[in-house]
């Protein structure tokens, strides 16, 4: 096929530039132009260094939709409804928002969470990426809810790393206060849980309970961990059955018996779960890189099924083992 002719909106961020070390490599793209209205004119890889030796690309202030097939919007939450206000877009141009302005699948979108979702996916032109956290906590819980068997509350315990905050300065993000600390922050409020709610509601549509989450800020800049638990009647074996066959077709989610450690997702599109038994409840820990799976690396994956091809289409990331 002839390759896809990609844009980038917003591309001078923390998803922006994950972005595009992503599908500079992919063997199936060209990005045909970087959109940042405060870096127009620089190369891209004076704003992320690492880029240096890999492209030639500069960001632009326009919008040459034209020339692409599809375009990712990384702009700040709420920007998404504003460049809908005032673009007049191609009919047939796909999109993928990374943004939380449209999970509710408003506006003709579809949540783009492939593991709940795939076929829907591949017939849609306009995806709306799930957030980090929802990401990492929905896949703990979508076989549980698959078989309806989520009969109580749900807790989770989670934490992400700086870079979740995006590259805006706050006084939470600075290296002095992050290093060496760690804090909670909307506890029991945090935005993801509604897009975590609908998504429980239409695998089991009886879904009527509270999921009580505290996050946490952690002081590592990617990656995140969350621990998941609720009662569950049946042995562990069979929550491990449960999870092996829900996740069978799923290329980027693996089910381990072993010790889970973050390191095992960070720089990759992986989601890892470990289960644990503990009485009648049921741990279930979560692992993935919010920048990647919880982010730019699904962002990708969901291209590839809009575009048929396989999931796993320049997704090949390598961990960081030490």
């Amino acid at each position: 096929m002839q390759s896809i002719k990609v844009g980038i909106i917003g591309g001078a961020g923390y998803t922006g530039g994950e972005l595009l070390r992503i599908l500079i490599h992919h063997p199936q793209v060209s990005i045909q132009f970087v959109n940042s209205q405060s870096q127009a004119g620089k190369a891209v890889w004076e704003t992320h260094k690492d880029l240096f030796g890999d492209t030639d690309l500069r960001f632009t202030s326009e919008f040459p939709f034209e020339k692409v097939n599809v375009i990712f919007l990384c702009s700040g939450h709420g920007q998404s409804v504003k460049f809908h206000e005032e673009h007049d877009l191609p009919q047939d141009l796909k999109i993928v928002d990374l943004s939380t302005d449209f999970r509710d699948e408003s506006n003709g979108f579809t949540y783009g969470l492939p593991e709940l979702q795939k076929v829907k996916i591949k017939e849609s032109g306009k995806i709306a990426n799930p957030g980090c956290f929802a990401t990492s906590i929905q896949l703990a819980l979508l076989p549980l809810a698959h078989s309806s068997l989520i009969k109580e509350d749900v807790h989770v315990s989670a934490i992400t790393g700086s870079t979740g905050a995006g590259q805006k300065l706050s006084p939470t993000g600075h290296f002095s206060w992050r290093n060496s600390n760690v804090s909670v922050y909307k506890a029991f409020t945090h935005q993801h849980l509604k897009e975590i709610g609908q998504s429980l509601n239409s695998l089991q549509s009886d879904f009527d309970h509270s999921i009580h989450f505290i996050p946490y800020r952690g002081n590592f800049t990617r990656g995140i961990m969350a621990n998941v638990y609720t009662r569950f009647e049946g042995s562990l074996e069979e929550a491990y059955s449960l999870y092996q066959k829900y996740y069978e077709d799923a290329p980027f989610t693996h089910i381990t018996e072993n010790t889970l450690d973050l390191k095992m997702v960070v720089n990759t599109n992986k989601c890892i779960i470990q289960l644990q038994k503990e009485g009648d409840m049921l741990l279930v820990t979560s692992a993935i890189d919010n920048l990647v799976k919880g982010a730019s690396g699904q962002a990708v994956q969901n291209m590839n099924l809009m575009f048929g091809l396989p999931e796993e289409e320049g997704l090949g990331l390598k961990s960081a083992g030490f």
